[in-house]
């Protein structure tokens, strides 16, 4: 509904449209969408985007718009703005820039599907029609004129241990308690804040078939999370050493999986993707404040693709949470700033 809704609005607006399958191939009911509008063609195309997707639960949401300008849910469900302020954002910097008949760059936009899933919907969109060598998405709780220029690598981990089974009350020495091993292993690694630049948690266990049943199998799952690539793998090859060690010594077995959902990026400070927008925030008296995260974003994966970004605070807050808000005075500035972004004057 979100995906033919802005479609819908988009072609009004001008737009030359393309949804793609990656929703088919994900198990989703829309693609990602891309758009294209022409502009004046002495100056660069630039990219805008943000996500369609939001976390659960959402089912029903109802926006309560509050005298002072806050715009919550009614508390029983998120509010959404992740990453809708963001999407909305964008299409009303559009709809003022055609109404005011404001001369505007070649502008492209992508909403994109399943950011909330490790960024897939970007990791499998086709970057050969992008134009576009710097984009801005619109994806960043706080301020408004908060701006990351440097986000992680995101890599999860799966380990199962396989011990041996018997009843509790009769335990032989062929007996092997998996959770046991498990425990062992959990309380050597190091977890939180690992230094300046990467955390790593362990946010699963699952182990057990019975009370009186000795465990064989024990499943951990975790994620690790670096400015470094190569140090996210450094990262979790200590964590296996550890678990491989500790299984070997009970008599235990392993079985490791991982995934690397997102890359991590760092763009310049003295790139033209940041001091336009320097530039722009100073013209609208805007304090800009650009900072790393190490929270992931669609940015990282078109990073990977040649495309230089930032991502920007968009007015959402108390993100994946039923507390979450907006507010009408935050929207309205990033809005001004996506306007000033579109029209090419900086």
């Amino acid at each position: 509904l979100v995906c033919d809704y802005l479609s819908t609005n988009l072609r009004i607006l001008g737009f030359n449209l393309h949804e793609d399958s990656v929703g088919e191939k994900i198990g989703g009911n829309s693609g990602n969408l891309y758009g294209f509008l022409a502009g004046d063609e002495s100056l660069e195309p630039l990219l805008f985007c943000a996500h369609m997707d939001t976390v659960e639960p959402a089912n029903g949401k109802i926006a309560i718009f509050h005298e002072d300008g806050l715009i919550t849910s009614n508390g029983e469900t998120i509010l959404g703005s992740d990453a809708l302020s963001g999407v909305s954002a964008i299409i009303e910097a559009i709809k003022t820039i055609k109404e005011e008949n404001i001369n505007h760059r070649p502008i492209e936009i992508i909403f994109f599907i399943a950011e909330e899933i490790y960024g897939l919907g970007s990791k499998l969109f086709d970057y050969s029609m992008v134009k576009s060598k710097e984009s801005y998405t619109l994806d960043l709780a706080g301020e408004v004129g908060s701006a990351a220029y440097k986000a992680p690598s995101l890599l999860t981990f799966d380990i199962i241990i396989t011990g041996k089974s018997g009843h509790s009350n009769f335990k032989s020495k062929e007996n092997i308690n998996a959770i046991i091993v498990a425990a062992k292993a959990l309380v050597q690694i190091k977890t939180g804040k690992i230094n300046e630049n990467s955390t790593c948690n362990v946010g699963l266990i699952q182990g057990g078939r019975a009370l009186n049943i000795i465990p064989d199998l024990c499943a951990i799952r975790g994620e690790i999370r670096s400015y470094s690539n190569n140090e996210t793998f450094m990262l979790l090859n200590e964590v296996i050493k550890i678990f491989s060690k500790t299984s070997e010594e009970n008599g235990a077995k392993i079985e490791v999986n991982h995934e690397l959902h997102i890359e991590a990026y760092e763009t310049p400070l003295d790139h033209s993707v940041v001091k336009r927008f320097q530039n722009i925030c100073e013209k609208l008296d805007i304090p800009c404040n650009l900072c790393a995260t190490l929270g992931g974003s669609d940015n990282n994966n078109m990073e990977q693709h040649g495309i230089n970004g930032l991502v920007l605070a968009a007015g959402m807050n108390s993100c994946h949470s039923c507390n979450e808000y907006t507010s009408v005075s935050e929207l309205e500035k990033i809005t001004e700033i996506v306007i000033e972004l579109m029209n090419g004057d900086t």
